[in-house]
């Protein structure tokens, strides 16, 4: 995935999440409900979350460095695992405050009534526009896999943070809705603190699972198994074989490779070099979507 396709998810993002948190807010101060109130903060949470992702691809094309020989790619990495603390916090762990003080003192909605329902409504035509967003944008990266199937594999962190956050958003919006409408049909404040509470589980759940996912991007991961099977057809097509091949990512899509090779006992060293001169431009030109540093080491076949 792109970074310039990334970015343009994240936008898209943020203007939803920018306009449909002002009219939450909006709702809650009419209101009063918590649920309203919840959806606001997850809204201007996400939105922190979207600028966060910018600032994180903005530093990640910093110049290697003495001191980061390798670049600053994996700051991409960093920012997501930040907006994982982010939605926990600011997200899940507020929503979960606002349910426990509602539901002690219930609120019932008395009046506009209709105006959280619209906003409401309207927020998820918003969400849903954006998670469309999103998948167009994951494109052809993500093939015939399913959305988490896809966020599992992606390497690229922008695109799976911003299609959990909309995914989240719009169940998050469902969770509101049925808070605000059973509230508002029986005048029992607790369902609104329901629906609130709803939504802070949520957040927290899916901030586990995308700090999970991101620590391990920050660990260090692989390369996909269809990366993999290039790369060996790449030595394969240098008629080179390999004893050890290890990948990582650098950065989304910086790729370490470090591979042994077997060569003649033999050989030239001019024979040598060849092949592995042979093998890098085959291996660059079977992945051109990936900025590859390769180290390869011959060691005497047995």
């Amino acid at each position: 995935m792109s970074n310039k396709g990334g970015t343009k998810a994240i936008f898209a993002a943020a203007a939803a999440n920018v306009s449909i948190a002002i009219a939450k807010i909006a709702a809650w101060l009419l209101t009063g409900s918590s649920a309203m109130l919840a959806e606001g903060i997850h809204s201007f949470a996400d939105t922190g979350n979207q600028g966060l992702l910018l600032v994180g691809s903005k530093r990640a094309q910093k110049e290697p460095d003495s001191q980061h020989n390798f670049g600053y790619a994996r700051a991409r990495y960093l920012y997501a695992f930040i907006v994982s603390i982010v939605l926990f916090l600011a997200g899940g762990c507020f929503a979960l405050y606002e349910a426990y003080h509602k539901f002690v003192d219930p609120q019932p909605i008395t009046s506009w009534h209709w105006v959280p329902v619209v906003v409401l409504l309207i927020s998820i035509i918003a969400e849903a526009t954006s998670l469309r967003t999103a998948l167009k944008e994951a494109g052809k990266a993500r093939g015939n896999q399913s959305i988490f199937g896809y966020i599992r594999s992606a390497r690229a962190p922008e695109i799976p943070v911003v299609m959990l956050e909309d995914i989240a958003a719009l169940t998050g919006l469902v969770f509101a809705l049925c808070g605000v409408g059973a509230t508002l049909a029986t005048g029992n404040g607790r369902w609104d603190a329901l629906g609130s509470g709803a939504i802070g589980i949520l957040l927290i759940v899916v901030a586990a699972f995308l700090s999970s996912e991101t620590a391990s991007l920050l660990l260090g991961e692989s390369v996909t198994p269809n990366v993999a099977r290039r790369l060996r057809e790449g030595f394969r097509e240098a008629d080179l074989h390999i004893i050890h091949l290890q990948t990582l990512h650098l950065g989304p899509e910086q790729v370490l490779v470090a591979a042994k090779i077997a060569v003649a006992a033999n050989s030239s060293g001019k024979q040598i070099a060849d092949h592995i001169n042979e093998a890098e431009a085959a291996i660059r030109g079977s992945l051109p979507e990936l900025d590859l540093t390769i180290f390869i080491e011959p060691d005497l076949s047995k």
